[in-house]
């Protein structure tokens, strides 16, 4: 397969290049490189800001597979997917606070939303106006999601929704939540589930508290629901899990091309600090730099080579497991290159500000929930046996 970029491919790099240079200035300049994994609390005000502004210009749902402009969006092929990516990231511009609705809601609305609910939400996502979150994970049901406890009954055109989620990236900034809840008490497991939108402004019915990480932020977050309206049900009643389904497939796969040029960056970070403290000199460390160079390499061209292609169960599963093991280890390398002076922090400690941390530290701990969130290592080789390779199901 040819992995390089057309003519038109380069033209739209020129385009998005320029408008980068044009519109990243001013308070959105100085929070380059900030908003990632671990410090996404920084800046969330201007980020939000920066959200509006991307979607000024067309920006946001390149990937949305409708038609030119039908939501206020551009719309890009894979490839001007790709460059858009490649380019955001040269510049460092901010974490992205809207990408949960732009690269998961939305394309889940488009395969499986009616048109009403499209016509809703699409255009306030793409003018960067709404946030969303996402309600999956519960206390008692993770990893294995058909668990979960989370219920919602009935009432007038919509639902009431009662119970629990967890680990709740962004709750506090967001607009929405997509939640899986049980929506037919008399179902067990998968069945009787639906996927129902709800606003997050509902005071006394909606709580969120913010999770204290052992990184000194709270990126994540609980979320209570009691009695919170839901008024928007996709896919129909009892449709959850195949939607829910759906939207995972979305967040395991085609994000991941799009992350590792993050993942390079960071890689840089780590070689730099090598060759500043001298670690470089070891062999050994220098042999695991170079594993964790040829390894993002690999895992680049297995994405571009996957990119676009539908019907392979197993493809999302294989590439959750690839990244969450290669970041997670460069997590461990990044302290390894520092030595003993990994276990100090960027300035003194004290009363008002007892737990800094600089870029590489937050990436070590941040990086030891990559072979959990999103699905765990476990549970994605499960996916592969039973799916993939036709191996007997595991019993539940």
């Amino acid at each position: 397969m040819d992995f390089g970029f057309g003519g038109a491919d380069e033209e739209f790099r020129v385009e998005a290049r320029e408008w980068l240079t044009g519109h990243l200035v001013g308070d959105y300049a100085a929070l380059a490189g900030a908003g990632g994994p671990g410090s996404e609390h920084e800046g969330a005000l201007v980020r939000r800001e920066w959200e509006r502004e991307l979607g000024s210009g067309g920006w946001i749902g390149l990937g949305w597979e409708c038609a030119e402009g039908a939501y206020g969006n551009r719309v890009g092929s894979l490839t001007q997917q790709v460059v858009w990516a490649e380019e955001y990231a040269r510049v460092r511009a901010p974490g992205r606070v809207g990408h949960i609705g732009e690269n998961l809601l939305a394309p889940t609305l488009i395969a499986a939303g009616d048109e009403a609910q499209r016509r809703r939400f699409l255009p306030a996502i793409a003018r960067g106006e709404e946030l969303w979150c996402q309600g999956y994970s519960e206390p008692e049901a993770g990893s294995d999601l058909a668990g979960l406890r989370t219920v919602a009954v009935r009432d007038g055109g919509g639902y009431r929704v009662s119970g629990q989620k967890i680990w709740t990236s962004l709750a506090g900034e967001a607009d929405w939540c997509f939640v899986l809840a049980r929506t037919d008490p008399g179902e067990r497991r998968h069945r009787g589930l639906s996927f129902l939108l709800v606003p997050m402004d509902q005071p006394g019915r909606i709580e969120v508290r913010p999770i204290r990480q052992m990184s000194g932020t709270a990126e994540f977050n609980e979320v209570f629901f009691d009695g919170a309206r839901a008024p928007h049900v996709v896919g129909g009643e009892g449709a959850g899990w195949r939607v829910a389904m759906g939207l995972l497939a979305r967040e395991r796969g085609v994000s991941t091309l799009v992350q590792q040029i993050g993942f390079a960056a960071e890689l840089a970070a780590v070689v730099a600090a090598a060759v500043r403290g001298g670690a470089v000199r070891d062999p050994v460390l220098r042999e695991q730099l170079v594993r964790q160079w040829a390894e993002l390499r690999v895992m680049r061209w297995n994405a571009l080579r996957t990119l676009g292609a539908a019907g392979d169960a197993g493809a999302p599963s294989v590439a959750k497991l690839l990244w969450g093991g290669w970041h997670q280890r460069l997590g461990e390398l990044a302290m390894r290159v520092r030595g003993a002076a990994a276990a100090l922090g960027p300035v003194d400690w004290s009363a008002r500000a007892p737990y800094e941390l600089d870029a590489l530290q937050r990436l070590f701990l941040f990086t030891r929930a990559d072979t959990l969130y999103g699905g765990s290592d476990e549970i994605q080789r499960n996916i592969i046996a039973e799916r993939v390779l036709g191996l007997p199901r595991l019993e539940r």
